[in-house]
């Protein structure tokens, strides 16, 4: 069993919800980032999934597109995302961690640390560092079949976005190769923006799960404990990113982790409620 399906089984068995933190790789500090996923963890956070940066992020808004930015302006790129992985699990063995970006840093990677025994660099690389799930925005369902059998050999999820706008057909090329999760993005837009309509993801939710077996989390609007807490009540996770990227941007330094396990302190004290 994945450390992603052990975590939903434990959190099912209790009755609970999985909350899912996202940060930027590298943001706001090149070198912050192991220190942050411990801070989070001890804040509530039951998964973490950490952004590759890109420069031409087409799912993410302008609070997500300004951390990657920074961190690619810090040279931070897909070495250095898996070296901050590997440095995590020096210290945490249970927390699962999914890598969330483009095809291209994947695909760049491959091409710079090309294997000649035919097997996927990355995939073996994201492996050996401790990585459990990989969140690729734009590889649809129907073309990367051959990869979500990679990662799976590899003991890693593949794990897919489904959106309002998604037909019946496209939940179930996804339900073929997803595991570990699936993630609905609740709004039609870019992530942070607008307001969330909580009894729209009611009301899909249960058209999901016809189709797709695996857990669902929802996120691209949650910005609060309060909208958390509603969410939880519906969905099997809850993701937030764009407003603790909002948080920790400009703290000093030393007030980073401490901000980021504070605000996840609140979110998880509210889904518990």
């Amino acid at each position: 069993m994945s450390r992603i399906a052990a975590t939903f089984s434990n959190l099912k068995a209790q009755g609970r919800k999985a909350l899912i933190p996202y940060v930027t790789a590298g943001f706001p500090f090149a070198d912050i980032t192991p220190e942050l996923m411990h801070a989070m963890v001890a804040g509530g956070a039951d998964v973490i999934e950490l952004g590759v940066p890109f420069s031409d992020p087409s799912a993410d808004g302008p609070v997500i597109q300004k951390a990657g930015d920074k961190a690619l302006a810090a040279g931070i790129g897909m070495v250095q995302v898996l070296a901050m992985v590997r440095a995590f699990r020096t210290q945490n063995a249970s927390t699962p961690v999914v890598l969330m970006g483009y095809a291209n840093p994947v695909e760049r990677y491959n091409q710079i640390h090309h294997r000649h025994d035919g097997q996927s660099a990355f995939v073996k690389d994201a492996a050996a560092a401790g990585v459990d799930g990989v969140l690729i925005v734009d590889y649809p369902p129907e073309e990367c079949e051959d990869f979500a059998a990679e990662l799976k050999s590899a003991g890693m999820d593949l794990i897919f976005l489904l959106a309002p706008t998604s037909t019946a057909e496209r939940m179930q090329q996804v339900a073929r190769v997803a595991s570990g999760y699936v993630y609905y993005v609740s709004l039609k837009g870019v992530t942070g923006s607008g307001a969330l309509d909580t009894g729209a993801v009611e009301a899909m939710l249960p058209r999901i799960r016809q189709h797709v077996s695996v857990p669902v989390g929802v996120g691209f609007g949650i910005r609060d404990a309060a909208t958390a807490r509603t969410i939880g009540q519906v969905a099997d996770a809850v993701v937030i990113g764009s407003k603790i990227i909002q948080l920790i941007d400009e703290q000093p330094r030393d007030q980073v982790a401490p901000v980021a396990q504070n605000f996840l302190r609140e979110v998880r004290t509210a889904m518990d409620s």
